[in-house]
């Protein structure tokens, strides 16, 4: 999939983390790709995140799933949205709408959330930290764009939704089939359903914030420090009070904190792998029995093609121009000269077919083989399928 006349370099430029823009049906030839029943029936499933929102005169309220079946046929006609999330994880025609933004690096791209919604449904006027494109699926969605918004924005009273308390729309449009809106962070909006059977596609952006880095950052280093690693002052010299903390001593006991925490390839290494890590690591792709080399050069010969799991993330750190780190699911893997261009090349697609060369470089054979056996790609795409 990709979007026709759009302009990469203006979106970046002029919108991106700046300014709402409209996008109008931009695809060559739109298709929902899920149904309304496929989504319930993902919403049922234990193993999926999904929530339903409803609105009754005024009140909001939400419900957590899994659902039972029997629970859509009692919601009624209007104002009720059916929210789940990470779809993208579970059906591939739905992965495949993250393609078009690829151009945002991978370790952005948190996951598809897909909401179908009753006639006068909605999730009610709110602000997202992170960047979203959404995209109309099927139906017609009213979208109004308000004001920036940050932490001192006033909500209203609410134990599990953030609303805002006060909204004002700014710009308002209607959504057909096919456009998208791209919302950047703080912007407040508010999208209600204009009829009924109106699925929506949001493709969100992780955006970490200071507070959550300095916190696995330093957890990471904990982890690391050995218990004698002390401070020591050999050199101490008797002081004119006592009760002085002097220069000296902050120096040094600040050199302790800030020689760890500014170890920049250590720091590169942790974030390549927490920034990996699944949404939902529960989840359990291995494949049933372990591949080992053997099979993996048999697959290379047969010219067998390679696909990458929509629940994997992908990414890597250069070190040098023939070495690298690939982070792949919260696994490091150190790859030099045989494997580097295999590594970069499986970060920039989501399939695709192995050079025969491969076949006799030890390093990418055994690579191959790791990730296939923590199911991270596989041979035939079909074995990610739920």
């Amino acid at each position: 999939m990709q979007l026709i006349h759009f302009d990469i370099d203006r979106f970046l430029s002029d919108h991106w983390q700046k300014t709402p823009l409209l996008i109008r049906n931009p695809w060559q030839d739109w298709a929902n790709p899920l149904a309304p029943d496929e989504l319930a029936g993902l919403a049922c499933e234990d193993e999926v995140e999904s929530r339903i929102i409803r609105q009754t005169k005024g009140n909001w309220a939400l419900e957590h799933g899994p659902f039972p079946e029997s629970r859509f046929a009692r919601l009624g006609k209007t104002h009720w949205t059916l929210l789940v999330q990470a779809v993208d994880q579970h059906v591939p025609d739905v992965a495949a709408l993250i393609a078009p933004f690829r151009f945002i690096p991978n370790w952005r791209i948190d996951d598809v959330m897909v909401t179908y919604a009753a006639d006068e449904g909605g999730v009610g006027p709110h602000f997202d930290q992170y960047d979203v494109f959404l995209i109309q699926g099927l139906g017609r969605r009213r979208w109004q764009i308000g004001a920036l918004c940050d932490g001192s924005t006033a909500l209203l009273p609410h134990d599990d939704l953030r609303l805002l308390a006060d909204f004002k729309a700014t710009d308002e449009w209607v959504l057909e089939p096919g456009d998208i809106l791209y919302v950047p962070p703080g912007v407040a909006h508010n999208g209600v359903a204009v009829g009924p059977d109106c699925m929506t596609y949001s493709v969100g952006f992780r955006a970490p914030s200071r507070s959550d880095l300095i916190e696995g950052w330093s957890e990471h280093l904990l982890d690391t420090l050995a218990d004698d690693d002390r401070y020591a002052d050999p050199d101490l010299r008797a002081q004119p009070n006592p009760g002085e903390i002097s220069p000296d001593a902050l120096a040094r006991l600040h050199a302790m904190v800030t020689a760890k925490m500014a170890d920049r390839d250590a720091f590169a290494r942790w974030f390549g792998q927490h920034s990996s890590t699944p949404k939902y690591p529960e989840q359990d792709w291995r494949p049933d029995e372990p591949v080992d080399e053997a099979a993996v050069r048999a697959a290379i010969a047969d010219g067998a093609d390679l696909a990458r799991n929509p629940a994997s993330r992908f990414s890597f750190v250069r070190q040098r121009e023939d070495a690298l780190l690939l982070f792949v699911d919260g696994q490091c893997f150190e790859c030099g000269l045989d494997t580097a261009p295999f590594a970069e090349e499986l970060c920039a697609t989501e399939q695709m077919s192995l050079d025969p060369e491969l076949v006799g470089l030890d390093e990418a054979v055994a690579l191959i083989a790791a990730l296939l056996n923590q199911g991270s790609i596989a041979f035939d795409e079909d074995e990610f399928e739920t």
